[in-house]
């Protein structure tokens, strides 16, 4: 389906062609009639399927067209962390180019006290779209700053992210200040228990609207050792042997054994640095910086690195454990062999993990070569496929295209869109 055939408004449609966005992903097609409609939404999507702009560019579309006010807050996006939200503010700065009257302010932490009081003026000034953080939305609410009362959107942007980062209390706090009227919609890569609890108690009848998981990139070699929980020091001094490994990302899925993996890495003289909930935003922040700029040569994280944050010279990813649900998994590698490159992806198996592991192969279709551990190492577990899985989704959709195919010869099928044209005719005439 392409742009020019949804009910979008001219002015956006404007912005889409200069940008030269002609066709919409799968999630966009499926999200943007309903949102346009007026539905509460959940939708299931990974980063990179053009999400952000499936709610943006409907809901930039209603304010365009619709009678707002020009004095409230009409819609809040909440992000799990500074770097989306600075992320969805380019986003729609882009989207809005054509939009005149529609302001935008992105509201986050770590920074000076200059640009919170810029933040509060235009909170009170009621600028349209605000892009925002929930603990520093918090602050300002505390503060008297905001008045949710005439909010018409709320979006939750990677709401398992900030479920994950504690922030479902201040979710909730933000939501009880909403209008019962508010349109909301919630999107998530992944959906366990907690997040259909949140949907239910935020969403009104609301649409679903869930994509199957794309595969890993076939440069991505993966593999795996299967190996008892005391072995895994011995692998980890194996692997980094080879010196020139300097860009590597290392998963667990809680943050005190991300703690405790970075202590052991470091005792056998690795130069790696953590990345997890506990830490600050200035702490996250300067973390990043030392590992983009090879300060730093591993990096330990939870998942919270695993979507949202670019990094393109992964050389590997190191699983240390077993991701239960198979989107984890599949963030996770997809961290390397980037931009062209080979990546390589190893992942840690423990007997009490080979089912999650084994419904991960069933996934992908294939068999995960299996590496014998070090002999020195003691004898290794025994690799018992609990079953042949098969995967029920089916067909996968079309290729992802982030947040639509660039400059498509379309036979001229593409309508110069009306609001444009009529700039030019008036450029002419003038």
């Amino acid at each position: 389906m392409y742009f020019d055939e949804l009910e979008l408004s001219d002015n956006i449609l404007d912005a889409l062609y200069d940008m030269r966005f002609d066709e919409c992903t799968p999630v966009q097609e499926r999200c943007i009639p309903e949102i346009l409609a007026g539905h509460d939404m959940l939708g299931i999507a990974q980063t990179g399927t053009g999400k952000t702009a499936a709610y943006l560019l409907p809901i930039l579309s209603l304010l365009d067209e619709g009678n707002y006010p020009k004095d409230a807050i009409n819609c809040i996006i909440m992000s799990p962390t500074r770097e989306l939200a600075q992320q969805i503010d380019q986003a729609m700065q882009g989207f809005g180019y054509y939009l005149g009257d529609i302001s935008s302010l992105a509201v986050y932490g770590g920074n000076d006290g200059q640009r919170y009081s810029q933040e509060t003026k235009s909170l009170k000034l009621g600028a349209d779209v605000i892009i925002a953080t929930p603990g520093r939305l918090i602050s300002h609410m505390q503060l008297g700053n905001v008045d949710m009362s005439r909010v018409s959107f709320f979006v939750l942007d990677e709401a398992d992210r900030m479920l994950d980062m504690g922030f479902s209390e201040d979710i909730l706090s933000i939501a009880k200040q909403l209008p019962a009227n508010c349109q909301t919609i919630m999107f998530s890569a992944t959906m366990p228990q907690k997040i259909e609890q949140l949907a239910k108690s935020l969403l009104k009848n609301p649409v679903e609207v869930k994509l199957a998981v794309s595969k890993p990139a076939e440069k991505i070699r993966q593999s795996a050792y299967v190996c008892h929980d005391a072995q895994k020091q011995g692998l980890f001094k194996h692997i980094f042997n080879d010196k020139t490994l300097t860009r590597v990302i290392v998963f667990a899925g809680k943050k005190e054994k991300v703690k405790e993996i970075s202590r052991k890495l470091k005792q056998i003289h690795v130069n790696a640095g953590e990345m997890h909930s506990d830490l600050t935003q200035a702490e996250r922040d300067e973390v990043m910086f030392k590992f983009k700029s090879s300060q730093i040569d591993v990096l330990v994280a939870t998942d919270i690195v695993a979507r949202g944050i670019d990094i393109d010279d992964i050389q590997m990813v190191i699983n240390y454990d077993v991701p239960h649900d198979v989107e984890d998994y599949v963030h996770r590698i997809g961290r390397t062999a980037r931009a062209d490159r080979d990546g390589m992806a190893i992942t840690f198996v423990n007997p009490q993990d080979i089912r999650y592991f084994n419904q991960i192969e069933a996934f992908l279709e294939k068999d995960i070569e299996k590496i014998p551990i070090p002999p020195e190492l003691g004898e290794a577990p025994e690799y018992k496929p609990v079953s042949k899985l098969r995967q029920k989704n089916g067909r996968h959709g079309r290729k992802d295209r982030g947040n639509g195919s660039k400059g498509k010869n379309r036979n001229n099928r593409r309508r110069k869109p009306a609001a444009k044209k009529q700039r030019e005719d008036k450029d002419k005439r003038s």
